[in-house]
């Protein structure tokens, strides 16, 4: 399964990206992600095929996310749990 993902970065977190379908866009992102997130600034459209290889995060475990969520959040490294946070309603980065 190939998936045509849009790659933002966030303007307020050094190294935190948001993973999601390019024809869905941000619609299905959690309103208290994208408040601190910040406005989204789209670094690369890529389509995750099966062979492709990401820097540092599981192609697959992406394409569930974003099948099952909506997005996949890539927090800088060391703080990839934090991401976790936005499986809950509710919460927020801090």
């Amino acid at each position: 399964m190939t998936l045509i993902c849009s790659i933002y970065r966030s303007p307020r977190k050094e190294g935190m990206y948001l993973y999601v379908d390019k024809e869905v866009g941000v619609a299905k992102v959690p309103e208290t992600l994208l408040k601190a997130f910040g406005e989204p600034h789209l670094v690369m459209t890529l389509a995750l095929s099966p062979t492709q290889k990401l820097a540092r995060v599981d192609r697959d475990e992406v394409i569930r996310s974003i099948a099952d969520k909506g997005f996949f959040l890539q927090m800088p490294p060391g703080k990839q749990d934090s991401a976790s946070k936005f499986d809950a309603p509710g919460h927020s980065l801090s």
